[in-house]
């Protein structure tokens, strides 16, 4: 055993014993780490200090969340199913909270209603307050809250959005000549920026959904130009889902290129759009069985390495891709690497992978090729920070009860090491109990012996009762 150690220890630069122990011993036992696991080198720098001071398990808003009233609402009323766990809206109304209200609401009635309308629970109660803060004055934050929940078509949530657009755009001019008078007009023009950028964001969504996609990536285009520092909203992934819809790679791949940056953080579509477009230079004429007989091309090894760059951050993806599952709704927070990004991610391209003739084969032919080169991913990267451990509880919690979370990888131990170790274990302890009870061990011994050998015994002496003497005398003679 210290041997072994030594020798793994040279190798990996870590303790077997400790491992095994923090890895499997210590959850069967109920203990859990706090401690985030720290974040090995990776390629390119993409785990930097600044990338370990990050939470692994931060929660994200989903870029590409669907409309409660026209959407999520309109499943529910279909299939009687909840797409949305509590925590999911509670995250939602967090986030409404924080980008919609600001300290100085209560100088304004229509806001001072909608403060205390984000914070309601019951969504007709939301409703409600909205529409009583119109009667006030016109709330830009009112209007979204009505095409968001009431709305139960692309359409009529549009129409609310564009009537939120205006009132938001009268504010947002009046708090931009206000702002440098104090904190408190800073906060409120900071509030109707967040609003007015929601607003243009949302319907730019709208126009995509209802297949107006140039006007939606125009709109998108203008919104970055305008509010470039707001990068939290992530609107570089609508416009990427946008061009791929219209088939625009030349646009996706500069968009790209400024997005799939060492100092950026990634996502699943980021990653996965890449390898999409380099697979899509080869994918129509790939065969798996001429590229075992030739080797791999040099544009063919590109389009391999992007497969298991984007498999190594998201391995969940593949398995809704190649639909050996089902997709759900995706739900209007994801976790980053988790199950929660692959269905947000595949949900809505999906439709651009079968649009590229062979690329699907060719992720089938490679995709799991990545956990060859990375034997337990959940412990080490290869090209990024090592895969979060806490993953499967933040989906558990996103994601609705009648879905079956993806755990995928799993750490599964062969076969061969198993039964090594139960064959040592056991020997060890026959070796123990043969030293301090021998006498007692060679009862046993025998009695156990016996009884193995029992039913040879006994078919022994039915072979020698039906065969003739003669013959069993000369066959045992043999």
């Amino acid at each position: 055993l210290q041997i072994f150690e030594w020798w793994y220890f040279r190798k990996y630069g870590t303790s077997f014993i400790e491992q095994v122990s923090v890895s499997h011993l210590r959850p069967l036992l109920g203990g859990v780490d706090n401690s985030a696991p720290s974040a090995a080198s990776a390629a390119g720098g993409d785990a930097d200090s600044n990338r370990q001071s990050v939470s692994e398990c931060k929660v994200w808003r989903n870029p590409l969340n669907l409309f409660r009233g026209a959407e999520y609402n309109r499943y529910t009323w279909v299939t009687g199913r909840e797409p949305l766990t509590y925590y999911d809206m509670n995250l939602s109304a967090q986030d409404h909270q924080t980008f919609f209200t600001c300290d100085t609401d209560h100088l304004r009635p229509a806001d001072a209603i909608m403060q205390k309308a984000w914070r309601e629970r019951n969504p007709q109660a939301r409703i409600s307050a909205a529409h009583e803060a119109l009667e006030l004055n016109e709330c830009a934050t009112a209007y979204i809250l009505l095409a968001e929940e009431e709305a139960t078509t692309i359409v009529e949530a549009e129409k609310l959005f564009k009537q939120a657009l205006k009132a938001g755009e009268g504010c947002y001019r009046r708090s931009q000549q206000l702002q440098h008078h104090g904190a408190q007009y800073e906060a409120q023009h900071r509030r109707d920026t967040n609003v007015l950028v929601y607003i243009k964001r949302r319907l730019a969504m709208c126009a995509r959904k209802l297949g107006r996609t140039r006007e939606a990536v125009k709109m998108m285009r203008d919104l970055m130009k305008e509010f470039p520092l707001l990068s939290m909203f992530n609107i570089h992934e609508n416009l990427l889902e946008a061009l791929l819809e219209l088939q625009a790679y030349a646009d996706v791949q500069a968009v790209l290129a400024k997005y799939d940056d060492i100092s950026l953080p990634k996502s699943a579509t980021i990653c996965y759009t890449a390898a999409l477009l380099k697979a899509r230079a080869v994918s129509d004429k790939f065969s798996p069985e001429a590229a075992s007989r030739r080797g791999l091309s040099t544009a063919e090894m590109n389009a391999v390495e992007a497969i298991h760059r984007a498999v190594e951050f998201n391995p969940h993806v593949p398995k809704y891709l190649l639909e050996m599952k089902s997709l759900i709704l995706p739900p209007e927070h994801i976790l980053k690497r988790g199950d929660s990004e692959a269905i947000a991610y595949a949900f809505f391209h999906l439709q651009h992978w079968k649009r590229v003739e062979g690329a699907l084969n060719l992720l089938h032919c490679t995709w799991e090729g990545t956990f060859r080169m990375i034997p337990y991913p959940l412990e080490k990267g290869h090209l990024f920070y090592p895969y979060p451990i806490c993953t499967e509880t933040a989906d558990r919690e996103l994601l609705p009860s009648f879905h079956e979370v993806s755990v995928y990888p799993k750490k599964e131990l062969p076969f061969f090491i198993l039964f090594t170790a139960g064959l040592c274990s056991f020997t060890a302890m026959l070796a123990l109990l043969t030293h301090q009870f021998p006498e007692l061990m060679g009862v046993f011994a025998k009695a156990f012996l016996s009884t193995l050998f029992a039913p040879l015994n006994f078919v022994m002496e039915k072979v020698e009762s039906i065969l003739p003497s003669s013959l069993w005398h000369q066959l045992t003679r043999i």
